[in-house]
């Protein structure tokens, strides 16, 4: 892993308060675990100046004192730190699996993306179908499967707040990839479940978007208003390095989890999980049993 991605790293200033780092420029599970290894590091080491660090699919920034560490001190010990983490003989993750329930083909993004078919690549059809198709499945079921059997790995939150872009958890030429829509919509329903190129969202509120749309959650991940006991005070639920797996509902169930959710009582099924780089790169479809098999065993 070190030859591979200590080769592309390229360090930038952003102003006199930031480093962006960019340890690949596509981006693999070996550079998001790179990433996300050096800044839980950093974040240990608890480096004076450092004021904050935000991870990111196959970079991170780093906003720093110019007072306390100037950018050359603070590239020395980010250098230093990635060649630690590169020749790790063991490289595992402390996480947490979560499970998010969904449904998909729902009414609600059903309605909007028929509001917008004139932006989309394929009107004639919907987003889900225009996803199963393009990505060779044989039905909607069939791609719904595919979306929902396999993890996926939070890989940054951002773009609002509190959304999270996960990275599906297989070989790349089986990961699931679809465009976003020619044009945005200024219409996305909150909650909405969808991908955009090869990683999947969910949008923490209602707003613009452009990603193809599969379905809702009923799991708030975003509480402003601090009624989410699951939810702590930084108001966002999802982290970088959450592992997700994502569970087809009904919609008797989905309205029974949403009434909890307005009651402030969902409770979202979790578990800790110890993740494996290379024990995944061996056997990514055991993996992703194994990683089933934990959440639903406790």
């Amino acid at each position: 892993m070190s030859n591979e991605v200590a080769a592309t790293t390229r360090y930038s200033q952003a102003g006199d308060e930031f480093l962006f780092v960019e340890l690949n420029e596509e981006m693999t599970l070996e550079a998001f675990f790179l990433s996300i290894s050096i800044t839980q590091r950093l974040r240990e080491i608890a480096l004076p100046g450092i004021i904050e660090i935000c991870p990111a699919n196959a970079s991170y920034q780093v906003r720093y004192n110019p007072d306390m560490i100037s950018a050359g001190q603070l590239q020395e010990r980010l250098e230093a730190l990635e060649e630690e983490v590169s020749n790790q003989q063991v490289r595992t993750l402390e996480t947490r699996v979560v499970e998010v329930p969904v449904l998909y083909n729902d009414p609600w993004t059903y309605e909007t993306l028929m509001r917008f078919r004139e932006h989309h690549q394929d009107p004639s059809s919907t987003d889900l179908e225009y996803a199963a198709r393009i990505n060779g499945y044989a039905s909607v079921d069939a791609f719904i499967e595919a979306h929902s059997a396999t993890p996926w790995f939070v890989s940054m939150v951002g773009f609002v707040a509190g959304l999270p872009f996960m990275y599906q958890m297989v070989p790349r030429e089986r990961q699931i990839q679809v465009p976003k829509y020619l044009r945005p919509r200024t219409d996305t329903p909150k909650q909405t479940v969808g991908i955009g190129g090869c990683f999947s969202v969910i949008y923490s509120v209602r707003g613009a978007g452009g990603y193809q749309m599969f379905g809702v959650t009923p799991m708030p991940i975003y509480d402003p208003a601090g009624e989410q006991p699951h939810i702590d005070d930084s108001m966002i639920y999802f982290r970088p390095g959450d592992i997700v797996k994502h569970r087809a509902v009904d919609r008797e169930e989905y309205d029974a989890l949403l009434a909890a959710a307005e009651k402030g009582q969902f409770k979202p099924k979790i578990t800790p999980f110890t993740f494996d780089l290379d024990a995944f790169n061996q056997d990514p479809d055991g993996y992703a049993r194994r990683v089933k098999e934990a959440l639903y065993e406790h």
